[in-house]
């Protein structure tokens, strides 16, 4: 029995309970050996006992222990204890991908294309080691608070061997493949399907079947075609539509052969997302004769009418018909078989293949440079690079500016910056006092200005990391109070994973700036240089990374120095060099955060402090005003407390004043003849203020 404070293996202590699934339950935990959170899953108290479960525990455990890959939550550990099983695992914050798709109720096409490469990726390593996952579905996807996206769960997981041939059903019925649902054959195929399922649902915001029992929905994946998406969503672009339709084939011959095909196809959507690039497989084109059932035929029918403004556009750019091919089943064919049909399938195939044949040739000559078009020899500048070198710009006035907007203006202007903090009396902290460019100079694009920038009176010095290991340098500085900015880039003379340099060097700067390192990556090799994102429209920045053959992971935030629409985060520095297909993150702005306050408090009455004259029960008159001048309450009273609850305030603080009355009786006197004289009586008006802060809603 898990209970929290325990401690299991000798070093996971058990923090807290996270989730639970139909076999375990998962546990936050901390490794006392290397001081990590990590997530622990184990097995329930009622399975443990049992053969079988615990056999399906430990396979999933074999599987997912081989797999190391980045969109994957990876295997940390294995054991059993008192009867206990339990897989250490990474801890990933953040939630699944079906909370997610709950919360935003359906997803863009851009953001449901990135999240389907993500987790393509992490598919693409597993079934590389043979691993097929055969239960892919949202509630087995998380989204790391970094937009990280991670395929976990691999409980029914299977070794793909060449003499498995039958298999259990087993996985989520919403997302379960045809052969999955019939008891037969599942292969790397198996998991396209329910990845298109997967895209469907992240697309429409529902699951395409939908059943009273989970044997009806298994009916309805066998026998029923799979609606278009486009039905639901019909903004939904027509080169997703069948990237989706395609996943989703009933025959595992007419489907992606492979995730690589399928990661090909989603990045190309999101160059060209209206366009019909995706191919159709026809397995049984070179078969004997096969017959189509009238259903089927009201299938082809239904599609064909549903995308003849496809077809229209294909006639007009190639001046030929596109037949869209559907599926035929498996198993049994009635006669009404169209022989026109097997015709045009072929010659489609001949000018899908000559199309495919030239896409080839166009792309082995661009990397090659044969046909003159292409190729970019080492040491060759880009033509992205020639024309930064070759254009000038004026050097602007950035002394009193604040250190973000200097970066930013001379970012804007194509020209790189460092830093060099000093202390400074006459500057506030984070001030920039001057540049080592004049004013007025012309500069070329790509040159470093080295900017001077006032650490205050209160600087701390800045440790000296060239040459160190990027985690030493980095533990260091992060444990000076400083940020780190991590950029990257090729060196013959330090050693991969040292820091080459760093900015600024040496002197002072306030705690919580940021130090950039470059880290070295060795002698230069095959890696991709990451495009300059920050303040593109999204569609460009999208582009740019796929390519430059990166993954893009999209999402969005308010931000103040950027427009909306436009990137306002990279998570990779401009300039630095990644693995192909490294997964780069974005960050889109909103625009600038509408702020608003409340105010929900029992406002006391005046003090013998306050108001020394106040008599209680008299009659107060209450005001409260925002500092932006709009009146919250403008009433009188005579008892106190006075509720107060006030929201959608658009200022930070208020003010509220106090007015009362103070009366004084009248009198009378004798004065110096022995007249009686009467004084009449007075009443005056007297007020104070409060100072008010209000909460941030």
């Amino acid at each position: 029995m898990i209970k929290i404070g325990m401690m299991i293996g000798e070093r996971y202590e058990i923090l807290e309970k996270i989730g639970t699934g139909g076999m375990s339950d998962v546990y936050k935990a901390k490794c006392h050996k290397l001081n990590r959170f990590v997530a622990v899953k184990v097995l329930k108290q009622e399975f443990s006992e049992n053969a079988n479960f615990v056999s399906k525990f430990r396979v999933e455990a074999q599987a997912a222990a081989g797999l190391m890959h980045p969109n994957i939550v990876n295997v940390y550990d294995v054991g059993e204890e008192n009867g206990i099983y339990y897989i250490v695992m990474e801890l990933v914050e953040g939630i699944t991908l079906k909370k997610y798709i709950e919360k935003k109720a359906r997803l863009s096409y851009k953001e449901a294309v990135s999240i389907a490469i993500q987790v393509s990726l992490g598919i693409e390593a597993a079934h590389n080691n043979h691993i097929i996952h055969r239960d892919i579905k949202p509630q087995n996807i998380i989204i790391s608070k970094e937009g990280k996206v991670k395929v976990t769960d691999f409980g029914i997981a299977k070794a793909a061997t060449s003499n498995t041939i039958t298999s259990n059903v087993m996985g989520s019925v919403h997302y379960t493949s045809p052969e999955q649902a019939r008891g037969g054959y599942s292969d790397e195929k198996s998991d396209i399907y329910s990845l298109g399922i997967t895209m469907f649902e992240m697309l429409t915001g529902r699951v395409p079947f939908n059943g009273e029992t989970t044997v009806a929905i298994a009916i309805k994946h066998i026998q029923e075609e799979i609606p278009s998406p486009k039905d639901f969503v019909p903004e939904i672009p027509a080169g997703v539509e069948l990237i989706v339709l395609k996943c989703c084939q009933k025959s595992p011959d007419r489907r992606y052969q492979s995730m690589a095909e399928l990661i090909e196809d989603l990045k190309q959507s999101l160059i060209n997302p209206e366009d019909t690039f995706v191919v159709f497989n026809d397995p049984d084109e070179d078969a004997a004769t096969r017959f189509i059932s009238e259903n089927e035929m009201a299938q082809i029918k239904r599609q064909s009418d549903r995308r003849d403004y496809m077809e229209e556009t294909l006639r007009l750019k190639n001046d030929t018909e596109m037949i869209e091919e559907d599926e035929y089943p498996e198993e049994e064919y009635e006669d009404g078989y169209d022989p026109k049909m097997e015709k045009i399938t072929t010659i489609l195939a001949v000018v899908a293949g000559l199309i495919i044949c030239c896409v080839i040739i166009y792309f082995v000559g661009k990397i090659t440079g044969i046909f003159g078009f292409g190729g970019e020899e080492k040491g060759t500048p880009t033509t992205e690079e020639s024309t930064m070198e070759s254009e000038t710009v004026p050097m602007i006035r950035v002394s009193g500016m604040s250190v973000a907007e200097a970066q930013k203006q001379l970012r804007e202007m194509g020209l790189l910056t460092e830093l060099n903090y000093v202390e400074s009396e006459a500057y506030e902290q984070n001030i920039v006092i001057s540049a080592d460019i004049t004013e007025g100079t012309s500069v070329k694009k790509g040159t470093t200005v080295t900017l001077t920038v006032s650490a205050g009176t209160e600087g701390r010095e800045v440790p000296n990391v060239v040459g160190r290991s990027y985690e030493d340098a980095a533990n260091q500085l992060a444990g000076q109070g400083f940020v780190v900015n991590k950029t990257e880039s090729y060196s013959a003379d330090v050693e991969k994973g040292n820091v080459i340099s760093q900015s600024p060097v040496g002197g002072k700067a306030p705690i919580g700036s940021v130090i950039t390192v470059n880290v070295s990556l060795g002698q230069e090799d095959n890696k991709v240089r990451v495009p300059e994102l920050l303040g593109k429209p999204e569609d460009e920045a999208v582009a740019k990374l796929i390519e430059a053959g990166l993954t893009v992971s999209t999402s969005e935030v308010y931000s103040n120095e950027y427009e909306q629409g436009l990137v306002c985060y990279q998570s990779y520095s401009y300039g630095s060099y990644v693995e192909p297909g490294t997964t780069v993150e974005i960050k889109v702005s909103l625009g600038s955060e509408t702020v608003t306050y409340k105010y929900n408090a029992s406002i006391e009455g005046p003090t013998p402090e306050e108001a020394p004259d106040y008599v209680v029960g008299t009659s107060v008159g209450v005001t409260i005003v925002a500092d932006n001048g709009k009146v919250l309450l403008d009433t009188t009273t005579t008892t106190f407390p006075l509720a107060a609850n006030h929201n959608g305030i658009p200022s930070p603080k208020g003010m509220i004043t106090f007015t009362y009355t103070v009366t004084t009786p009248a009198t009378t006197t004798t004065n110096e003849s022995g007249e009686i004289v009467t004084i009449p009586g007075t009443t005056e008006s007297r007020s104070f203020t409060r100072a008010v802060e209000f909460v941030k809603e």
